[in-house]
Parts: structure tokens; sequence; C-alpha cells
């Protein structure tokens, strides 16, 4: 049992791992598409991505505009770890709406 107690806390942090991780794509993808709206209608796409984003995604988070003739918006953010010794890079999505603007 005293063997066992320490693996299956290590399994456990490893799964809430990848949550989190599953969790900062799901949300990567939603501000993506939330900012590609913004963008299309003549919106700003940062302050966009930033309001579908939940607070603890926001300190690493970058939009950039994508030029044409592809188009569209980039969202990243960085892969929130349970130990700041890890780090595990970043996730984006990237999403295109036709422009409503004028």
């Amino acid at each position: 049992m005293v063997a066992i107690l320490p693996l299956a806390a290590v399994v456990c942090a490893l799964v809430w791992q990848l949550v989190l991780a599953g969790h900062a794509a799901w949300a990567v993808g939603s501000a993506a598409r939330a900012a590609a709206r913004a963008h299309a209608v003549g919106l700003e796409p940062g302050p966009a991505a930033r309001a579908a984003l939940p607070r603890s995604l926001e300190p690493g988070l970058k939009v950039e505009v994508v030029p044409a003739p592809r188009g569209g918006v980039r969202v990243s953010v960085v892969i929130p770890a349970l130990t700041t010794v890890v780090k595990l890079g970043s996730t984006s999505a990237s999403a295109r709406f036709a422009s409503q603007a004028g």
C-alpha cells in the first residue's frame, strides 16, 4: 500500500496535466473563433479573444491577424503546468470568417 500511494499520486497528477492541456486547446479554439468574428466585422480581435478565455490563460495570450490570401486570426496561449519546473509550450488555433465590414 505504501508503494502504491506515490504511484497513484503521480498518475493523478499526469491525468490532471492532460486535462489542463486539453482545456487550453479547447479554450484557444473558442478564442480564435471569437477573434475571427470580431475581425470580420471590423473590430479588434485581441479583446474578443481575451473575453473568450478564462483568466488563467490570459497571461500567455498572443493574437495575430493572418495576412491575405489565407486571412483570419491565429490565437495562441501557454499551456498551464502543475509545476513551475516544467514548461509545456503553447497551443494555438486559427479561424477565418468572410469580412462583414462595410
